[in-house]
C-alpha cells in the first residue's frame, strides 16, 4: 500500500528518517537547523557528544509529517565490517538486512559495537537515512566501511555534505567516493549557514529518492517556504513599527541650550531603547537567543553595533550622507523645529476654527501652536537616522535568515549587503549580491510616504505620552510593511 494514501481508519504515518554518520559530523546540528530548535540535543566540538537516540518531529498544519532521529556517531566501522564478515555463513546466503539483524542478536552488539548497534537498529526501523558528512574531512577507509554497513540495512541513504562554507571543503572528492558506492544523489547543506533554498534542495532530493513518500515530502517543502515568508513578513512588520514610532516621535523643549541638550539626550535614549526592543523581537521571531548576538552588536550594550546610532561616523559607514551641521556633533541625528509642525504663526484661521467648535479635531495642533507661542521648540529624529534604523534592522533580518540554529558563534551582521558609498568621490565596486533597489531607497531620495505622514502624527509614537493606535496608524504600518517587502 502506498504510505501516502492511508485508509479511512488509518491516519497518515509520518516519514521516519535516521540521521546517521561518523562521530562529530554535525548530525545534531542538522536536526537543530531543520527543527529550528537551538536547544535540541547537545552540540559541541568534541567527538561522541550524542550517546543516545533522540528525535524531533516536523509538522504541517499541526500534523506530524516527518520524524527525524539523531543517532550516536559510528566510531569503529572498520572493526564492525570485519566482524560482520566473520558472521557470514555462505550456506545461508543472508541478504544485507538479515545479516545486520543477526549481528544485533550477538553479544558484541551490547559490548564493543554497542554504539554502532544503536545506529543500525534505528536505521532498520526507519524509512530512510540521512548520512551526514563533514565535507572538510578527507575520504578515509572508515567512511567507506561505514557506508557499506549502512547500505546493508536496505534503506535509501541521502548523503548530506555539511560545513560546505569552509574553505577547506572536499566536496568533489566526497561526491566521487559516494558515486563509487552507488550513492549518486547527495545534497550540500551547511547546518551553520544554510543557503536560503537549502531545505528546498534537501526535500527535493528526498522526494526523488523516496518517490512513494513524495507527496508528504513536498507538502513539508511548501510549508517550509510558506513559514519562511510568514517569518519575514512578521519581521518587516516589526521594523515598520519601529520606524513609525521613531518618525512620529516629537519632544518639546525650551529654547535654551541646557534644555535642548537634555531633550536631545532623552530623544536619543528613547530611540536606542526602541531599536533594542526591535532587535530582541526579531531574535525571538527567528527563534534565536539574545546571547546569540554579540554584546558589541546590541544597541544598548558594548559599542551599539560597533558605532552609536547617532554618531555621524555610523551614518557614513552605512553609506548615508552626513551634512556639515550633523558632522559638527552635538545635535547629530536630531532635528530642531518649530512646535507648529510646519504651520506658520499666521495660521490664525485654525485658532478661529477651534473657537468655532472644531477644537476636538484640531486639539493636538492647537497645543503645538500654543507651545510655539510660549517659545518652545520641538525635537525629532533626523531622516538619516530613520534610514540607518531601516538599514540596520534589514541587515539583521538578512543575517537571521542565513543562520542555522546549530551555529555556536555570534550572529554576524553583514551591513555591506545593504550599503554603498556615501560620497560619489568615495565610490567603490558594489558586491555582486547587493540588493540595489533596497540600497538606493534607504540611502537616498525621498523617504516613503508612510514615514512622512508619521512625521505629522506625534500621537502615533509609542515612545511618548499620549500614544494612540488608531485605525489610520495601523493602515500606515501595514503599508510600510508592504514597502519594505517590495523594495
Amino acid at each position: 500500500m502506498n504510505p501516502d494514501q492511508p485508509t479511512a481508519s488509518e491516519p497518515l504515518r509520518p516519514l521516519r528518517l535516521a540521521v546517521v554518520g561518523h562521530t562529530n559530523t554535525g548530525k545534531t546540528s542538522l536536526l537543530r537547523t531543520l527543527a529550528r530548535d537551538p536547544d535540541f540535543g547537545q552540540v559541541e566540538d568534541s567527538p561522541g557528544t550524542t550517546r543516545q537516540v533522540q528525535g524531533a518531529r516536523l509538522l504541517v498544519d499541526g500534523q506530524p509529517v516527518m520524524e527525524l532521529f539523531d543517532t550516536p556517531g559510528m566510531e569503529d566501522g572498520i572493526g564492525l565490517l570485519e566482524y560482520l564478515d566473520q558472521l557470514s555463513d555462505r550456506s545461508e546466503r543472508l541478504d544485507g538486512p538479515d545479516r545486520i539483524r543477526r549481528f544485533l542478536d550477538t553479544a558484541e552488539s551490547q559490548g564493543r559495537f554497542e554504539q554502532e548497534a544503536r545506529v543500525l537498529r534505528k536505521l532498520l526501523d526507519c524509512d530512510a537515512g540521512l548520512y551526514v558528512v563533514d565535507a572538510r574531512d578527507p575520504v578515509l577507509a572508515k567512511h567507506k566501511d561505514e557506508l557499506a554497513i549502512l547500505g546493508s540495512c536496505g534503506r535509501p541513504l541521502l548523503p548530506v555534505l555539511n560545513f560546505t562554507h569552509n574553505t577547506q571543503v572536499q566536496t568533489e572528492q566526497w561526491r566521487e567516493a559516494l558515486a563509487r558506492l552507488g550513492l549518486h544523489a547527495s545534497v550540500e547543506f551547511d547546518t551553520v549557514a544554510p543557503p536560503l533554498d537549502g531545505e528546498t534542495q534537501l526535500y527535493d532530493k528526498l522526494a526523488l529518492l523516496l518517490d512513494t513518500h513524495s507527496k508528504r515530502i513536498k507538502s513539508l517543502k511548501h510549508d517550509v517556504a510558506r513559514q519562511r515568508q510568514i517569518r519575514r513578513d512578521d519581521a518587516l512588520g516589526l521594523i515598520a513599527e519601529l520606524l513609525i514610532d521613531a518618525a512620529a516621535l516629537h519632544l518639546p523643549s525650551k529654547p535654551d541650550s541646557h534644555s535642548l541638550a537634555e531633550t536631545t539626550e532623552k530623544l536619543r535614549n528613547l530611540i536606542r531603547q526602541r531599536e533594542q526592543r526591535c532587535v530582541t523581537d526579531l531574535l525571538k521571531r527567528y527563534n534565536f537567543r539574545r546571547s546569540d548576538l554579540a554584546a558589541a552588536d546590541l544597541p544598548l550594550e558594548g559599542e551599539r553595533w560597533g558605532m552609536d546610532l547617532f554618531h555621524p561616523q555610523a551614518l557614513k559607514q552605512m553609506g548615508l550622507h552626513v551634512g556639515k551641521g550633523m558632522a559638527a556633533g552635538a545635535m547629530a541625528g536630531v532635528t530642531v523645529d518649530l512646535f507648529t509642525g510646519g504651520l506658520s504663526l499666521g495660521a490664525a484661521a485654525l485658532v478661529g476654527a477651534t473657537a468655532g467648535g472644531l477644537w476636538q479635531g484640531a486639539e493636538r495642533v492647537g497645543k503645538r501652536l500654543w507651545g510655539r507661542l510660549q517659545g518652545y521648540q520641538e525635537l525629532s529624529v533626523d531622516d538619516s537616522v530613520l534610514r540607518l534604523l531601516a538599514l540596520r534592522q534589514l541587515s539583521l533580518v538578512d543575517a537571521l535568515e542565513r543562520r542555522g540554529h546549530a551555529a555556536l558563534g555570534p550572529i554576524t551582521v553583514n551591513t555591506e549587503l545593504l550599503t554603498g558609498p556615501a560620497d560619489p568621490d568615495e565610490a567603490v565596486t558594489q558586491p555582486a549580491n547587493l540588493p540595489p533597489t533596497r540600497n538606493r531607497i534607504w540611502r537616498e531620495g525621498k523617504l516613503p510616504e508612510e514615514l512622512l505622514e508619521a512625521r505629522s502624527q506625534p500621537q502615533w509614537s509609542n515612545l511618548a505620552p499620549g500614544f494612540e493606535s488608531d485605525t489610520r496608524r495601523d493602515e500606515v504600518v501595514h503599508a510600510l510593511t508592504r514597502v519594505l517587502r517590495a523594495r
